[in-house]
């Protein structure tokens, strides 16, 4: 699954809000808490749980970061009961002047979610909608400062 959106930004302006791991819960609306397991907040090797809730269903997302080029890219990996990578990617637009954010994520969910059917069911309508959403908030936190 993938989504992005274009920015009226810098990528070092847009990395400035993705950087901060424990501020994705200020535009991802489905990411409730964040709480590092690791002292390093940042960069690969980064572990924390996020608190996660669509609609009533509520679970822990365990994730490690995998990758990190600041202002380029940061990949995750998935390793709760929702399993699979996922990665952000900053490309700059008109000189810098704008940014394409991309959002892939490939995920595998728990049985009682519905499994593999589920994934594809949940993942293309239900998540990508959601991830659409946190794109405009994303957008909007960014170009308003």
């Amino acid at each position: 699954m993938a989504v992005s959106v274009e920015i009226d930004a810098s990528t070092e302006r847009v990395w400035e809000i993705v950087e901060p791991v424990e501020r994705h819960i200020d535009w991802m609306h489905d990411a409730v808490a964040i709480r590092f397991q690791t002292e390093q907040h940042r960069g690969v090797g980064t572990k924390f749980f996020c608190d996660t809730k669509v609609g009533p269903i509520k679970l822990v997302d365990v994730m490690e970061i995998t990758e990190w080029e600041p202002m380029r890219t940061m990949g995750v990996r998935h390793t709760g009961l929702v399993t699979g990578t996922g990665n952000f990617t900053l490309t700059p637009i008109d000189m810098d002047r704008r940014t394409r954010f991309a959002w892939t994520e490939e995920l595998t969910f728990p049985w009682w979610l519905g499994g593999r059917i589920g994934g594809i069911v949940g993942g293309n309508l239900v998540m990508k909608a959601i991830w659409r959403r946190n794109l405009k908030g994303l957008k909007a936190l960014v170009e308003s400062r």
